[in-house]
C-alpha cells in the first residue's frame, strides 16, 4: 500500500548503495559530501522518477527559488530564509504536500520547512503553495540525515513530525529503516526542551521497532498513550498540534483495515 506520504523517506532518483567506505573526519565532526555519517551509508529510501508536467514546471521556476534549496553542508538560517523569526518545525517525508500543506495553514504563527528526495512530489506542493499563497513553508529537496546532521543547529527546533516512513519491512532491510537509535538521538539533540516529535506508521512491525527504539531514547518523554504518556494533560500546551489530516493514502489503509500508530514524545526540559 502506498504511503500517506507518497514519498516520505523511500523515493529518490538514485538506488540506494552499500555503505561508504570513506573514512570518518578526524576531528569527529559532521559527514561532508559523501564521507562518514552517523550510521553507514544507508539511505531510508527507494528508487523513483518521475517528470514534472509543462504547468508544474512552470510553477517551479517561478516559485521554487524562493521557497526551495538543495540539501547542502551549510547551516540554515531559517529566520532569514522566511524573513521573520518563529518556531522552526521539519517535517521529514513531505511527499506531495496534502499534511504539509493543511498544517501550515492551521499553524500559521510555525514556521515549516518540508524535506523530500522526490521532485514531482515536490512540484504538487509548490503548485498548491503558489496558489493558496501558503508564507509559511519552506522545502529542502535531498537526504533528512543530512538536514538533521549538517544544517539544523543544536535545539533549534520546536517539532519534528515524520509520517509513515518507508517500513522496509524485509529483515535484510531493515538497517534502511530511518527511525534508528541514532537518528532518535539526531532528532532529540536538535529539538529545544519542550519540543515535540510526532511519528505515524501503518505498519504493525515498524510500530513495534519505533515504539522500542523512541523509549530508549534518555531525552525524549512520552506525550500521548502509544508512547506511555496522556495526551489530553500536553495537547493544550504543545508548542505544535498533535492533529494531523487524514490524506487519501491513509483513507486507504483505513478502508484495508491497518491500524495507524501515533507516536507523540517531547524533548526533556
Amino acid at each position: 500500500m502506498e504511503r500517506v506520504n507518497d514519498a516520505a523517506n523511500h523515493t529518490a532518483e538514485s538506488v540506494p548503495g552499500p555503505p561508504s567506505t570513506a573514512p570518518a573526519p578526524a576531528d569527529g565532526g559532521s559527514r561532508k559530501g559523501s564521507g562518514s555519517r552517523l550510521y553507514p551509508r544507508v539511505t531510508s529510501f527507494r528508487s523513483r522518477r518521475g517528470a514534472l508536467t509543462a504547468t508544474q514546471q512552470q510553477s517551479w521556476n517561478r516559485t521554487w527559488p524562493k521557497i526551495g534549496r538543495e540539501v547542502a553542508d551549510q547551516p540554515l538560517d531559517a529566520a532569514a530564509w522566511f524573513g521573520r523569526e518563529a518556531p522552526l518545525v521539519i517535517e521529514i517525508g513531505c511527499g506531495t504536500g496534502t499534511a504539509t500543506a493543511a498544517m501550515a495553514q492551521a499553524e500559521p504563527h510555525l514556521n515549516l520547512i518540508g524535506i523530500e528526495v522526490y521532485q514531482p512530489g515536490l512540484a504538487q506542493l509548490v503548485q498548491r503553495i503558489e496558489r493558496e499563497q501558503i508564507d509559511n513553508i519552506r522545502l529542502l529537496r535531498g537526504d533528512a540525515v543530512d538536514v538533521l546532521e549538517n544544517m539544523i543547529a543544536e535545539q533549534s527546533l520546536t517539532g519534528v513530525r515524520v509520517f509513515f516512513p518507508d517500513p522496509w519491512p524485509k529483515a535484510r532491510h531493515h538497517k534502511r529503516r530511518l527511525l534508528q537509535p541514532a537518528t532518535f538521538a539526531l532528532i532529540a539533540n536538535r529539538l529545544r526542551p519542550g519540543g515535540v516529535l510526532h511519528v505515524a506508521t501503518d505498519h504493525a512491525d515498524y510500530a513495534e521497532f519505533i515504539a522500542e527504539v523512541g523509549a530508549a531514547e534518555p531525552q525524549l518523554i512520552g506525550l500521548n498513550e502509544t508512547t506511555g504518556g496522556i495526551s489530553a494533560e500536553h495537547r493544550d500546551s504543545a508548542p505544535i498540534g498533535f492533529e494531523r489530516p487524514v490524506t487519501k493514502f491513509e483513507g486507504k489503509a483505513h478502508r484495508a483495515g491497518s491500524a495507524i500508530n501515533e507516536f507523540i514524545w517531547g524533548k526533556i526540559e
